[in-house]
Parts: C-alpha cells; structure tokens; sequence
C-alpha cells in the first residue's frame, strides 16, 4: 500500500471513529401538567378556527310557505326533505334569530343599507330562528355585526363566550 492510500484509510477511519461515537445528549422527559395541556390544546383549537370562516351555515331554503326553520353548520337535509341549502350569517338580532344571506357561502356581502330585506349582492335575507338547533352563536347584541356560529362551543371573534338557545 502507498503512502496516500495508507493517509486515506486513516482519514476515513478517523472520520468514522469521530461520528460514530458521538452520542446524542439525553433529553430530560417534561411531565406536563394537565391544565397547561388543556389550554395549550384549546389554543391549537382557536389558532386554527381564527384562519376558517366561521359564518357559513346550511339553511332550508325551501320557500316563503316553508317554516321548519333546519339550520346547521353541516350540509344535509332539512326537516321537510329538501336539501340544505349553503349561507352565511350576517348577523343575529333579537337574541336568537340569524339574518342569512342567501348567495352562497362564498359570498362576503352585507345587509343592504338601502334595503334591509336584500343582501348588498341583491340576494334576499332570510331570517332563522337558531332556538333549538343546538347551534352555538354570538350574541353581543346591539350595533354588534359579530356572525359567528359554531356547532361546539367556544369564544367568538369578539372575545364573548358563544351562547345556545
């Protein structure tokens, strides 16, 4: 063997011999307590609602001559059979009743300032009671536009606890 290659097996068995014997440092196992996984899990919960819309609801749009009232935050069938059709909160007024609008719950629009009865799209609002669906709602009341509506409960966009009726 010549002399470089005899240099070279050195330098490659010193390599190995340098990493192979380093060892990891143990980590010291943490034993969390379970409120502090509580609210650490709560968190998770609220940083990834805060991203999502949380106004879009599936409502029965069945016609003026229709009042079963289904809302959910799941698609599905209304009580009369029909299918439920997608909206968005605009607001809850008069404690438990939703003003929906009725574009679609792709649509960011407002109660129409001219017409109250209109969308600012120039869909009809549509008005649910949410009393009894087990839905979960903000209801700051007042000048409050706050649409948020949950199926679990929680805090609204506004920091107020979500409420049932």
């Amino acid at each position: 063997m010549n002399r470089t290659s005899l240099m070279m097996v050195i330098v490659c068995c010193a390599a190995v011999a340098a990493l192979g014997s380093s060892k990891p440092e143990p980590v010291a196992a943490t034993q969390t307590e379970p409120a502090v996984e509580s609210a650490a899990a709560e968190a998770a919960v609220e940083e990834a609602t805060a991203d999502g819309r949380h106004n879009v609801v599936y409502a029965c749009n069945c016609g003026p001559d229709c009042n079963c009232g289904s809302i959910s935050t799941e698609p599905g069938t209304c009580s009369c059979g029909t299918e439920l059709a997608e909206a968005h909160v605009v607001k809850v007024v008069d404690e438990n009743v939703a003003l929906l609008c009725t574009c679609g719950a792709d649509c960011d629009c407002e109660i129409d300032a001219a017409d109250e009865s209109k969308c600012s799209c120039g869909s009809d609002v549509k008005r649910v009671s949410l009393e009894g669906s087990g839905l979960y709602y903000c209801n700051c009341g007042g000048s409050c536009t706050c649409n948020f509506v949950a199926a679990e409960p929680g805090t609204c966009s506004c920091g107020m606890q979500l409420v049932t009726s």
